[in-house]
């Protein structure tokens, strides 16, 4: 499961990277990230799992997309001296999955999201991005805490 989900992650970000920067439209961004993602290592393996990357890849992708501005005012509260705008177009975006995997993916724990999200990072990024994404997470879980503790009171 780890290597499937983390390959839907970086086609994700490879979606919402092509959408975002590069001006593709993003349906077409994602059929075409679909249809030639080199998946050979999975596929071989297993075309079932294969098609699970691309099932993860999608909703992350469409997720994230229909939550941008939800999700980029998280990130704006959270990187007060770095504007969405002006961060660097791959760490914007591994933000965005890691939110949307922490709020609304509940098969993923959150703290499973910031560790690939700082792998993400640290491999599509430069050096410095891995601690930024940490950083980042980091406080959106630490502020997210109380609000669970206070749901959970509430049930008993």
């Amino acid at each position: 499961m780890k290597k499937t989900r983390r390959a839907a992650r970086e086609l994700a970000l490879n979606i919402l990277y092509q959408a975002g920067t590069c001006g593709m439209p993003f349906d077409e961004a994602i059929s075409t990230a679909l249809e030639f993602a080199d998946l050979s290592g999975i596929e071989a393996k297993s075309p079932e799992k294969a098609e699970e990357v691309r099932a993860y890849a999608d909703l992350l992708a469409r997720g994230v997309k229909e939550r941008l501005p939800e999700l980029d005012k998280h990130i704006s509260e959270l990187a007060q001296d770095w504007p969405v705008d002006r961060q660097p177009a791959v760490d914007r975006n591994i933000l965005r999955i890691a939110i949307f995997e922490i709020d609304y993916v509940d098969s993923v724990p959150p703290i499973v999201a910031v560790d690939e999200a700082v792998e993400m990072a640290k491999k599509f990024s430069t050096a410095e991005s891995g601690k930024f994404v940490n950083g980042v997470l980091a406080t959106y879980l630490r502020q997210r805490e109380p609000k669970e503790a206070d749901i959970a009171g509430e049930d008993s």
